[in-house]
C-alpha cells in the first residue's frame, strides 16, 4: 500500500468507476429497449457486467501494485491512483465496446454472481479452518511441555508458574478436569432453568395465547435478550447470591456469596428468550393440517400439542437448545461475578466454581509472557472447548436427522 493513499480512497475510487460503467450501460440499453428492439439480456445485465469488468481490472492494478512495492519500488500516489482507475476504465470500456444486442450478458453476470457467493462460502470454511489451526499450533506447544493425560485427566488446576528469572511462582498444575466440571455444572444449572421455562412461553404463546396477550408477552420476553451480561453479572451477585445465601443458611448450610447455583439461574434467566423466541417460531411453523387432523381424531389440545406438534417441532427445538447450551458454555461475565474463579473439583452448585472462559481470560490478560505453559495452557482449553461444542452439535445433528426422518 503507499504511504499517503488511505484504502477508503482506494475503494471509493473503484466504486465510482464501477458506478459509472453500470449506469452508462445501464442507460445505452434502456434506450435500447425503448426504440422496440430487444436485446438477449436486459439493461442492467450489461450495467452489471461493465461494472464488474471495471472492478475486477482495478483489482488487477492494486495487485499490481502491491507487487511492485512488495519488491521495493516505491510509487507516487498520483501514479498509483492513476493506473488504477486507468486499468479498470480500460477493462470496463473493452466489455461495453464487445456487447451487442446479441450478447448474452445476463449468462455472464450469474456465472460471476455464483463464483462470488461459492468464494464467500469458502471465506466462511477458510476462517473456521484458520481458528482450528491456530488452537490446534499453540495447543501442541503447550502439550509439548504437559502430558495430554495429565491435561485432560488431572484433577489439579493452577497454572501459576514464574515468568522470570527470580520470580516466585508455582509448578503449575494444568489438570482441566476441575473447569470443565465447573463450566458443565453451571450450564447444567443454567439449562435446567431456562429449557422448561422458554419451551412452556413458547408452547403457551403459540396454541394458547391470544392474538392480544402474544403480543404484548412476546416483545417483554424477548427484552431479557437485549440485557448485557455485565448487567445480569451484578444482579446474580448483589441479588441471587445473597438470596442463595440466606436460604441457605436458614437450612442451616454455610454457602458462599458466589457459587455455581447463582451463577446457573442468572445464566439461565438470559438465555430463556433464546430458547423462547426459537421455540415459537419452530412451533409455529408446523402445519394446521396437522392441528387439524389430530382434532377430527378426537384428540384435546393439549394431547395435539404433545404428541403431533412437540414431535413434528422437536428438530428444531433441538436446535434453538443447542444454540442456548453455546450461548451458555461461552458466558465469561456472570460467572466472574457469581461463581468466582476457584477451580474447584465438585458436583455441588453451591460451591464456587470456575469455567473455561473465566480462565482463559485470567491466562491472557495482566503481565504474561506468550510462550510460556501458562499462557499456551489457555489454548490448550479453547482446543477442548471446541471438541466439546463439536461432539454437542455432532449429537444434536443425529437426534435432529431422526426425528426428522420419523416426522417427515
Amino acid at each position: 500500500m503507499t504511504d499517503g493513499t488511505p484504502l477508503y480512497l482506494l475503494a471509493l475510487s473503484v466504486l465510482l468507476v464501477a458506478a459509472v460503467f453500470y449506469h452508462v450501460r445501464d442507460g445505452a440499453r434502456r434506450r435500447v429497449f425503448q426504440s422496440g428492439r430487444r436485446p438477449h439480456s436486459r439493461s442492467r445485465y450489461h450495467g452489471a457486467l461493465a461494472a464488474c469488468a471495471a472492478a475486477a481490472g482495478c483489482a488487477v492494478a492494486f495487485c499490481a501494485g502491491l507487487a511492485v512495492r512488495a519488491a521495493g519500488s516505491v510509487a507516487f500516489d498520483a501514479v498509483w491512483i492513476a493506473a488504477l482507475l486507468g486499468l479498470g476504465w480500460l477493462a470496463g470500456w473493452r466489455v461495453s465496446r464487445r456487447s451487442s444486442m446479441t450478447f448474452r450478458a445476463r449468462p455472464h453476470v450469474e456465472r460471476i454472481v455464483r463464483a462470488g457467493l461459492a468464494a464467500l462460502s469458502g471465506l466462511a470454511v477458510l476462517i473456521t479452518l484458520g481458528i482450528v489451526l491456530s488452537l490446534l499450533f499453540e495447543a501442541l506447544l503447550f502439550f509439548g511441555d504437559v502430558s495430554v493425560a495429565e491435561f485432560i485427566f488431572g484433577t489439579q488446576w493452577s497454572p501459576q508458574t514464574a515468568l522470570r528469572e527470580g520470580q516466585s511462582g508455582q509448578s503449575g498444575m494444568f489438570g482441566a478436569v476441575p473447569v470443565i466440571t465447573g463450566t458443565l455444572l453451571i450450564t447444567a444449572v443454567a439449562l435446567l432453568v431456562a429449557v422448561p421455562t422458554g419451551l412452556m412461553i413458547a408452547i403457551y404463546l403459540s396454541e394458547y395465547a391470544s392474538r392480544r396477550t402474544r403480543a404484548l408477552v412476546k416483545p417483554m420476553t424477548e427484552i431479557l435478550a437485549g440485557i448485557p451480561p455485565v448487567v445480569y453479572g451484578f444482579f446474580a451477585l448483589l441479588t441471587i447470591g445473597p438470596a442463595v445465601r440466606s436460604v441457605a443458611g436458614a437450612l442451616g448450610a454455610n454457602v458462599p456469596t458466589q457459587s455455581a447455583l447463582a451463577a446457573g439461574l442468572v445464566m439461565g434467566v438470559m438465555i430463556i428468550p433464546l430458547i423462547s423466541s426459537l421455540s415459537d417460531d419452530v412451533i409455529n411453523a408446523v402445519p394446521q393440517s396437522l392441528r387439524d387432523g389430530s382434532y377430527a381424531l378426537g384428540a384435546t389440545r393439549s394431547e395435539t400439542v404433545r404428541r403431533a406438534v412437540l414431535p413434528s417441532a422437536l428438530p428444531g427445538i433441538v436446535s434453538a437448545v443447542l444454540l442456548a447450551v453455546s450461548r451458555a458454555i461461552g458466558e465469561t461475565m456472570i460467572v466472574v461475578m457469581a461463581a468466582g474463579r476457584g477451580a474447584t473439583l465438585t458436583a455441588n452448585p453451591l460451591e464456587s466454581v470456575t469455567t473455561v472462559t473465566v480462565q482463559i481470560v485470567a491466562l491472557l490478560t495482566g503481565d504474561q509472557v506468550f510462550d510460556s505453559s501458562k499462557t499456551r495452557a489457555a489454548f490448550a482449553l479453547g482446543l477442548l472447548l471446541f471438541a466439546i461444542t463439536l461432539i454437542l452439535n455432532v449429537v444434536a445433528l443425529i437426534v435432529v436427522r431422526r426425528y426428522k426422518a420419523r416426522y417427515a
